[in-house]
């Protein structure tokens, strides 16, 4: 329904942004490598979460400003959260802490205060988000199209964090160690989280089905 993220997904035993960001903390116009990476992820969670393109776009923007100034306050922690994992079977999510896992942290964070900051601001269609996850084989049929825009309409409705998991999942397709990093949740509540949603999603379908 929503795409899908590979199974199991595990943070890499190295950022693989780690030479970008160094590049980018010698010379700061090297920091364009880190925005066209990570540009159309970050657009699409705040889409999601804002359904306004103009905001969603000055949220993007907003992001990676905050990215750029406080890059040399960024701390890189891979290594810890493996080895914490290796050893007792589990680990605390805020060891984990990558370039992406932080770049989401300040979206988390811009989206929110966006949020709070003007609730009453018109939506774009959430036909407009169908367009953004319709495989391509689907969406020239209208059926596909209100089959997809209905379940995102479910998401819509979800409490914050199961739908902010939801969108990290499926749109951004981030492993469960890196949701739970970015909400600052343990992987277990992240793995409810998903699974809650997805059954309120479903009844919620079904209900309007009925």
């Amino acid at each position: 329904m929503f795409g899908k993220a590979e199974e199991g997904a595990r943070p890499a035993r190295l950022d693989r942004d780690r030479g970008l960001v160094e590049a980018a903390r010698r010379d700061p116009s090297r920091f364009d490598a880190l925005y066209r990476k990570y540009l159309a992820q970050v657009y699409s969670y705040a889409f999601y979460e804002l359904r306004d393109h103009h905001a969603a776009e000055d949220a993007t923007e907003r992001v990676f400003v905050q990215a750029l100034a406080g890059l040399p306050r960024f701390e890189e922690r891979v290594d810890a959260f493996i080895a914490s994992r290796a050893i007792v079977g589990a680990a605390d999510s805020s060891e984990l802490s990558t370039f992406r896992v932080w770049l989401f942290r300040i979206a988390r964070n811009v989206v929110a205060n966006e949020r709070r900051r003007d609730r009453r601001r018109p939506v774009a269609p959430l036909e407009d988000a169908a367009e953004l996850c319709a495989p391509d084989d689907v969406v020239d049929t209208a059926a596909a199209r209100e089959a997809i825009s209905a379940a995102w309409q479910a998401v819509a409705r979800l409490p914050d964090d199961r739908r902010r998991a939801v969108i990290l999942r499926f749109v951004d397709e981030m492993s469960t160690a890196e949701i739970a990093a970015v909400l600052g949740r343990s992987e277990g509540a992240v793995r409810v989280l998903l699974h809650r949603a997805l059954r309120s999603v479903a009844e919620d379908l079904q209900g309007r089905l009925s």
